[in-house]
């Protein structure tokens, strides 16, 4: 087992240059806190002690024997702060992480393996459980899955006369796009910003073209951004989408003008209060069927302890906090789709609009899956910045993924 200071220059060198934001210092709980007190860091800062989710952290802590002192800070905040812990010795017992950031902290030597903590992953949804994987090795426990569809409004579509189960590739969706602005609404919204939530956005349409991450600037790639960049070029999408997040992309489906938004289960209850006849439809593939779409959620880890004597206690925790009691709250609370068959089973049977949710996390893929690992930050913010210079006209689809291709071979050393 790695020690907590054998932290990796330069793994740590590009989770500093891609996912993470600078720090002035490093806060947060220490595991070396006062006896029978384990600390917990989270990225859920909308959920204080009295909600169901900080009571269930609290309990879990309870019956392992113990006190759990809660921190939630921002997904980014978070993994910067681990780094730093990591080369100070002062990680927490348990963190919850997004799964992208799993193989860059365990190969910095951060997270001790599921197996050595007493993790069971026995059941989960294997390509739910790749994306925390790193040599064959799960680190962590997914808590939950969500991902990327096609949201749509009805009642734009039935102005346009599109019918949405008609919209099977990439050309059908353009000619629904076309239809639908002159029927005097608007097309399609989406998040292109600048961060990992533009590349988690643009990942459906470049690996439905057969795009490679290896290779960012293949014929595939080009055809996929060129998409992009033509919906943008025919007003079919609005130039907004270079600065929005996935909040406010989704703001701008809920007003009730766009045909379709981009976005992802943790939407559900905001469709629901949308006030318009909504559906979902599977991102297509640039020839038709579902486009493979990129595995979202965190993992529960415990991070490596100088005193590894506390490993078994907080291996107690994250158990509990997996359970399938306790995943069917937490999951169906956050609009997750569970990593275990049983538990999706009850989610759907609770809530049928679900389904088509099960469906695609089925069909989902880790961005960190297919040894990409700790290459794949390199390569998610080369992609993001090659995405906002074609939409914005710095440079064209083609030279903007050949620059990105070359930066981020040069950073992988390849």
């Amino acid at each position: 087992m790695n020690s907590p200071r054998r932290i990796r220059s330069a793994v740590g060198a590009a989770l500093a240059a891609t996912l993470l934001v600078p720090l002035a210092a490093c806060s947060g709980g220490a595991s070396s806190g006062a006896s029978g007190t384990y600390t917990f860091w989270d990225p859920y800062p909308q959920f204080d002690a009295s909600s169901p989710w900080g009571r269930r952290v609290s309990t879990c802590g309870t019956q392992a024997g113990v006190k759990v002192r809660r921190t939630a800070m921002d997904t980014t905040d978070l993994a910067n702060k681990a780094m730093l812990a990591g080369q100070q010795d002062n990680l927490p017992d348990v963190m919850l992480v997004d799964n992208p950031a799993v193989s860059t902290l365990a190969e910095a030597g951060i997270l001790a393996k599921a197996t050595d903590v007493g993790l069971s992953t026995t059941g989960i949804q294997k390509n739910v459980l790749d994306a925390g994987t790193v040599d064959g090795a799960p680190y962590g426990v997914p808590i939950g899955a969500n991902t990327l569809a096609l949201y749509y409004n009805a009642d734009v579509l039935k102005k346009a006369k599109v019918d949405p189960a008609s919209i099977t590739d990439w050309a059908s969706l353009t000619a629904a796009l076309a239809k639908v602005k002159a029927a005097g609404s608007k097309g399609i919204t989406f998040s292109a910003t600048k961060t990992e939530e533009g590349s988690f956005q643009f990942l459906p349409w470049f690996w439905g073209a057969g795009a490679d991450l290896m290779k960012i600037d293949s014929p595939a790639a080009v055809s996929a951004l060129t998409l992009w960049k033509d919906w943008l070029d025919r007003g079919y999408a609005p130039n907004s989408v270079i600065n929005n997040t996935q909040t406010t992309s989704w703001q701008e489906f809920a007003t009730g003008d766009y045909a379709f938004g981009e976005n992802g289960t943790w939407q559900l209850a905001n469709a629901e209060k949308a006030g318009f006849e909504h559906g979902v439809i599977s991102i297509p593939g640039a020839e038709g069927g579902a486009a493979p779409v990129p595995t979202g959620g965190e993992f529960v880890t415990v991070p490596v302890q100088s005193d590894t004597g506390r490993h078994t206690t907080s291996g107690k925790i994250v158990s509990c906090l997996v359970n399938d009691k306790n995943l069917l709250a937490t999951d169906t609370t956050l609009s997750y789709v569970a990593p275990v068959a049983p538990v999706r089973t009850e989610q759907v049977k609770g809530n049928a609009a679900l389904k088509p949710w099960v469906d695609a996390v089925a069909a989902a893929r880790g961005r960190t899956s297919g040894g990409m690992d700790t290459d794949y930050p390199v390569v998610s913010e080369q992609m993001w910045t090659a995405v906002q210079a074609a939409l914005s006209g710095a440079r064209t689809p083609e030279t903007a993924l050949e620059a990105a291709q070359k930066t981020a071979a040069s950073k992988r050393g390849n």
